[in-house]
């Protein structure tokens, strides 16, 4: 080591491994399955702390592969872009290669342990992250559609921890997949909105028509209206076991309306902070509305 070098602290190693596989937004989607895990146990599927921490760990496990894979294959797009130039790859603090080595040792530990919940688990954990890196993160240089493909694993996390509870795909998975799968449209949406610019440095088509404008806008009320419909299924009687009582129904309601709002504030208004206030508002439903499922579950 060279007298100039620093030696490297585990504050530092652990600084990195956060930002490298993006921590807050894994923590999130790790929230969204361990919700799914507490809406699909019961009497026939009891609750296991040892299949929680799993789930916990090995969907962390999962989201992070797919977000360092992410940065290893966006490394030249990223450095043009002022919001994502400073991550751990771009920045060169972690090179592509060392990159690629944690990324691979995180997708062999996430498989093997959503493995040793049941086959299923590691199956839908296994096409998330296939989909993100391999179709999702080359696919937004070149379409719009891009987002409806990413919206597909970005929908997984959800469902993924019914199946893990229950190791089974029905309909009661189903409708907690299509929930977060309507979720990500006027999230990302949003985002690509206020962002545009720097996406625009990319080269990433982020938003349905590639513009800030009506048709994009109208799209987003559109799509927050379905997620609303679909996040009201459980209150009809048709989703198998997962139910919703009539109270926690008005709630979900009032908190897709209030999503709903926010949409058609960015239809009026056009600009980047009513697009900012929506993510943010997106951001709060989903994570509102998996408590108010689970609370619903163990109240009712």
């Amino acid at each position: 080591m060279n007298a100039s070098q620093k030696p490297v602290s585990l504050k530092a190693l652990f600084a990195d491994f956060t930002a490298i596989t993006k921590a807050r937004l894994a923590i999130s989607v790790v929230f969204s399955s361990v919700a799914g895990y507490l809406l699909g146990v019961s009497g026939e599927h009891p609750f296991s702390w040892g299949t929680l921490i799993m789930l916990t760990i090995g969907g962390y496990c999962m989201v992070g592969a797919s977000n360092v894979y992410n940065q290893v294959i966006e490394k030249d797009l990223d450095m043009l872009m002022d919001r994502t130039k400073n991550r751990p790859v771009p920045s060169g603090k972690v090179s592509s290669r060392n990159a690629f080595i944690l990324g691979s040792l995180l997708t062999i530990m996430g498989i093997t342990i959503l493995y040793s919940i049941n086959p299923k688990t590691a199956m839908f954990g296994a096409i998330s992250i296939f989909l993100y890196t391999s179709i999702y993160t080359p696919l937004k240089t070149v379409t719009p559609l891009a987002v409806f493909v990413g919206a597909f694993p970005g929908a997984i996390p959800f469902m993924l921890g019914w199946v893990a509870a229950t190791n089974d795909f029905g309909i009661e998975a189903g409708t907690l997949f299509l929930i977060q799968f309507f979720w990500q449209f006027p999230h990302f949406w949003a985002i690509g909105w206020f962002l545009f610019d720097d996406y625009k440095k990319a080269g990433f088509f982020m938003l349905p028509t590639g513009k800030r404008d009506k048709k994009t806008a109208l799209q987003t009320i559109l799509y927050t209206s379905w997620l609303i419909l679909a996040s009201l299924l459980p209150a009809t009687g048709y989703t198998g076991s997962l139910k919703l009582s009539l109270v926690s129904a008005v709630l979900v309601l009032l908190l897709g309306l209030w999503m709903l709002w926010h949409a058609v504030k960015l239809y009026k208004q056009m600009d980047g902070p009513a697009a900012r206030r929506l993510m943010l508002v997106s951001v709060s439903y989903i994570s509102l509305l998996q408590v108010i499922y689970v609370l619903d579950k163990f109240i009712r």
